[in-house]
């Protein structure tokens, strides 16, 4: 193994950018949270229905360093 090969290496980042969908409408958005934390569930305003709403984390969008 080439000493070049270990100090390349990737680093994982951080922060992930994560894609949210509302309970109540299914009203999409995204944002950004610790890659260790937990998933996001938050409370935010749905402006289909007008009224703040549940959204929940659905998948990984991207990586960011």
């Amino acid at each position: 193994m080439f000493v070049t090969n270990i100090l390349l290496k990737k680093t994982k980042s951080k922060m992930i950018m994560v894609l949210m969908e509302s309970a109540v409408s299914g009203h999409k958005m995204i944002r950004i949270r610790e890659r260790l934390a937990d998933k996001l569930e938050m409370i935010s305003f749905d402006p289909y229905i007008q009224q703040p709403s549940v959204y929940r984390e659905l998948k990984k969008v991207r990586s960011l360093k």
